[in-house]
């Protein structure tokens, strides 16, 4: 670990220290009095679904990120339209698994149908505490999650371009995005990691192995080995939404072998790969690999900050009783 890495880790390390306290808006004890319950019952929901459907943790950690990048954390991700015109329908959310969703509406009918709870909890909270879940289920941290964000009551599918961030981004268009959200560079490293869990399609990253650029066929960032075995699962002609797992060791396990397999040439997307081959990031993508608790603290510190990205409160949202429509 470099002393730059060493310093960067022991400030957030303190900064772990405060969270919970550090955000007036939202409180990890937000529903004591309404709804006290509320963590045990969405907990014992995610597990079911979880057990029953292992994608459930991809698809969830998934639509959270999703959900935070584009409005906030609002849940308006989850609204649906008569006209295809919500976020959902734009053609980089189409690939969302819809066991998220599923998640969340299943945990959202276990809390109304408790006397007491009904119509007391948000869509979004439901979203943020199940992605927590979902993450320890997998072998990753527990954490106590901040609550009291509201439903947006808007969703278009206009709004998510120029809001997620591309397979084929570099650093710069990375780091420029996170920091328009208050997010780090460490921010960004870290909760790269998420790609831990999960799958892409061969569309995503199918130019890396066939074509690119002029003289280089695969791109020479990529393991020769690995790029051989992703031609093997995605031919040239197959079918675009084949998926691939992000993490071709360890898939179904939140642990740092993502930041392992970029070492080793092993990024699935050239957005993984860059945090490696830069010079910015590859000190974290070493001491993450090399340290599952630096990794770990960092996420959770991470994910926290996400989960406060463009919170509605007062009269800026609502609770929705179905989470997939306005009030």
């Amino acid at each position: 670990m470099s002393s730059q890495s060493l310093v960067i880790f022991l400030a957030n390390l303190f900064l772990l220290l405060l969270i919970a306290s550090s955000h007036a808006e939202l409180r990890v004890d937000y529903y004591r009095n309404t709804c006290p319950n509320v963590e045990s019952i969405v907990r014992s929901t995610v597990e079911k679904k979880y057990h029953q459907t292992p994608v459930t943790a991809p698809a969830t950690l998934r639509l959270f990120f999703h959900d935070c990048f584009v409005r906030g954390c609002d849940a308006s991700v989850m609204l649906a339209s008569r006209n295809n015109s919500a976020e959902k329908d734009n053609p980089i959310n189409l690939s969302l698994a819809g066991d998220g969703f599923d998640t969340v509406i299943k945990a959202k009918n276990a809390v109304d149908s408790v006397p007491g709870c009904q119509n007391k909890v948000s869509c979004a909270d439901i979203l943020a505490m199940a992605t927590r879940d979902v993450i320890a289920l997998t072998g990753g941290p527990s954490y106590a999650v901040e609550l009291g964000r509201l439903d947006g009551r808007i969703s278009t599918k206009a709004s998510v371009r120029h809001h997620l961030p591309r397979p084929e981004f570099k650093l710069k268009q990375l780091n420029q995005m996170f920091a328009s959200h208050g997010l780090t560079l460490m921010d960004l490293v870290a909760l790269s990691g998420g790609h831990t869990l999960g799958f892409s399609h061969c569309s995503q990253f199918s130019k890396r192995i066939y074509s690119f650029r002029s003289g280089k066929r695969i791109d020479p960032a990529l393991n020769t080995a690995y790029a051989k075995q992703l031609q093997q699962e995605c031919p040239e002609n197959v079918d675009p939404r084949i998926a691939i797992n992000m993490d071709p060791t360890t898939p179904n396990t939140f642990d740092n072998q993502y930041y392992k397999n970029l070492q080793l040439g092993k990024g699935l997307l050239s957005s993984d790969q860059v945090l490696f081959t830069h010079k910015k990031t590859k000190d974290l993508v070493n001491l993450f690999a090399s340290n599952n608790t630096a990794f770990e603290t960092s996420f959770v510190i991470a994910i926290t900050r996400l989960g406060r990205i463009g919170v509605k409160t007062g009269n800026q949202g609502e609770i929705r009783r179905d989470c997939s429509m306005v009030n």
